[in-house]
């Protein structure tokens, strides 16, 4: 393996957030070698799963005085080369736009609609803070150093807050909307301190949405559905009505009338839930007529009053004993001696 003498790396993208020096592993590095260290990037000495050594933007040529960590660790003589490392290139400005997102939805218990399941995704900002502990963290203590696997492995952390804090606040899905800057920003305050121990700063987060699952979707358009047909009684009989229209408009034919009975019906307990709404409206429109026949007018403010009523519901005045007016047959008081609507003489 050849001996690295100028140790660099430039990131074409500006995505990366680690780039590791040589890419295949740890590499051979020799006492007098130049690093050159960008802005905006920190160079970390890597070796035996422990970053030792960091330098920041500049150019620096390696001796046992500015990497003396390394020195001590490997125990190499004054002079002596070459050493194994590896060299982890640290990218420090801030990362905006990255995107996080619940890969399952999340299981809640809802106000409203009972047991509801959600998706949510949003943006976040971040920067390494700490080069050094974010590459013991991440690539010593995780074995992570691909931007890839660095951002899947902080939405898991951003999705277990985000879980945790829609079961504490309670909220049902259609008061989520509304709430999406207050659960931002508990979010961030429940997401920030594990990621401070990982020597990264967040400095932004932010939720674009929480929607249903379309199992759930379909759940609420189907209650909005029963919401809007409002009085169930009055749908069926409507509904039946029209059918019954429509069977006798295609013919009178018994084959016709039994084929829309078997659509009326789709199954027994809906042709019951028909034929009993339909009992009913008969039943109703059956009695009305007859407690319309069953009044009696009161003579002072004509108001209707059952037949065996005694004294006016709305006046008070009495009804029994009335008189009949001869000629126009209007309802008179007891004492009274002309019709009040004709003027005839009452007996």
């Amino acid at each position: 393996m050849a001996v690295l003498q100028v140790i660099e790396y430039m990131d074409p993208t500006g995505r990366e957030i680690v780039h590791r020096v040589p890419e295949g592993g740890s590499g051979e590095f020799r006492l007098g070698s130049q690093l050159i260290v960008r802005e905006n990037q920190a160079a970390v000495f890597f070796r035996d799963g422990k970053a030792l050594d960091t330098f920041r933007a500049g150019r620096h040529t390696l001796t046992t005085a500015n990497i003396p960590l390394l020195i001590n660790l490997i125990s190499i003589p004054f002079g002596q080369s070459p050493f194994r490392a590896e060299v982890y290139f640290v990218n420090l400005r801030q990362f905006t736009d990255l995107k996080w997102g619940t890969p399952e939805p999340i299981p809640l218990r809802d106000t409203d609609l009972g047991i509801v399941r959600l998706r949510a995704f949003g943006t976040y900002a971040m920067e390494v803070a700490d080069p050094q502990l974010f590459v013991n963290k991440i690539v010593g203590t995780r074995g992570y150093y691909e931007s890839a696997q660095i951002e899947a492995y902080l939405r898991g952390i951003i999705v277990s807050k985000l879980t945790d804090l829609l079961g504490e606040l309670g909220k049902g899905l259609f008061d989520l909307p509304a709430m999406f800057e207050e659960i931002g920003a508990g979010l961030r305050a429940k997401t920030a301190p594990d990621l401070d121990l990982l020597g990264i700063s967040l400095k932004a987060i932010y939720v674009n949405s929480i929607s249903p699952t379309e199992e759930t979707a379909r759940a609420i358009d189907e209650r909005a559905s029963m919401g809007a047909i409002g009085n169930m009684q009055a749908y069926l009989q409507y509904k039946a009505a029209r059918a019954l229209g429509d069977a006798a408009t295609a013919g009178g034919e018994a084959g016709t009338l039994a084929g829309a009975g078997v659509g009326l019906g789709a199954g027994v307990g809906l042709g019951a839930a028909m034929a009993g709404a339909i009992s009913q409206a008969m039943q109703a429109g059956q009695q009305r007529p007859a407690e319309s026949q069953a009044t009696r007018r009161c003579p002072q403010c004509g108001a209707d009053n059952p037949q065996d009523a005694r004294f006016c519901n709305q006046c008070g005045t009495r009804l029994s004993g009335s008189k009949t007016c001869p000629q126009c047959k209007t309802e008179n008081a007891a004492d009274a001696r002309f019709c009040s609507n004709c003027g005839a003489k009452l007996e």
